[in-house]
């Protein structure tokens, strides 16, 4: 009986000491819980740092995009404004020099226009000087158009202010009102700009360019002078004469 007695607390024993290790297991099964826990918050916290800077990043990277194209574009105007100034200094650079030049082509144009046919035909010496000087002009004039400098088309077109500019108006029911009827001037262009404007009497009094004709319809006003237009023309025939005059007198 005393035997069963002492198996029995021996078989009770291993239960008791079973049950610190079942606490110790809980324990660390919580302690690991709430360090899972403290993780899974350290985690977040950093997912949304992490997060945080990645937009600040990408509006840094956009920023210094936006940056980067405009300096491209600010890039490409500069060499396109270089390339312009570049060409229009290699095409205009002459327009100073050739402005001066059209006097000297004047001149020789006035000398030619003050001998007359007959002149020329009782003078041999006059003739070859005068042909002398038409050669000169032609070489001069050709001279000016391989460097783009050609006369601007006057005579019968129709009057244009960035062209022509007009002296004098001429009464002409005859042809359109404002088409240009005499030239006291020839006027001279450089590639696609005006060097000078060809100075010009233009009709008055006739229908306009494309329009039919009627009272007052379809006209142009151009200012009016008071001086006739064969002031104009005297003029010139004694600007003519005088500068025959000089040749003459250097013969």
């Amino acid at each position: 009986m005393a035997d069963t007695e002492r198996n029995s607390e021996q078989e009770t024993k291993p239960s008791a000491a079973t049950r610190p290790e079942e606490a110790m297991d809980k324990s660390d099964a919580a302690a690991e819980g709430v360090a899972n826990a403290g993780t899974e918050a350290s985690a977040q916290e950093q997912i949304d740092d992490l997060t945080l800077r990645l937009g600040v990043a990408e509006q840094e990277v956009a920023r210094l995009k936006d940056e980067y194209l405009r300096s491209l574009a600010e890039m490409e105007n500069v060499r396109r404004r270089a390339q312009r100034d570049r060409q229009e200094a290699s095409q205009y650079a002459i327009t100073g020099f050739a402005r001066d030049l059209l006097s000297v082509a004047d001149n020789l144009r006035r000398a030619l226009g003050s001998v007359t046919e007959e002149i020329r035909a009782s003078d041999a010496v006059l003739d070859a000087l005068i042909s002398g000087v038409e050669i000169t002009e032609r070489e001069l004039l050709a001279t000016l158009e391989r460097h783009g400098v050609k006369p601007i088309l006057a005579e019968g077109q129709p009057f244009d202010p960035h062209v022509h500019e007009a002296l004098f108006e001429i009464p002409d029911e005859s042809v359109p009102h404002g088409t240009v009827l005499q030239v006291m001037q020839s006027g001279y262009a450089i590639q696609d700009r005006t060097l000078r404007p060809a100075r010009v009497g233009i009709s008055r009094g006739g229908p306009r360019a494309g329009a039919p004709a009627g009272p007052d319809e379809g006209v142009i006003e151009f200012p009016r002078t008071e001086t006739k237009p064969g002031a104009y023309r005297k003029a010139a025939e004694n600007e003519e004469t005088m500068s025959g005059q000089r040749i003459d007198e250097s013969l």
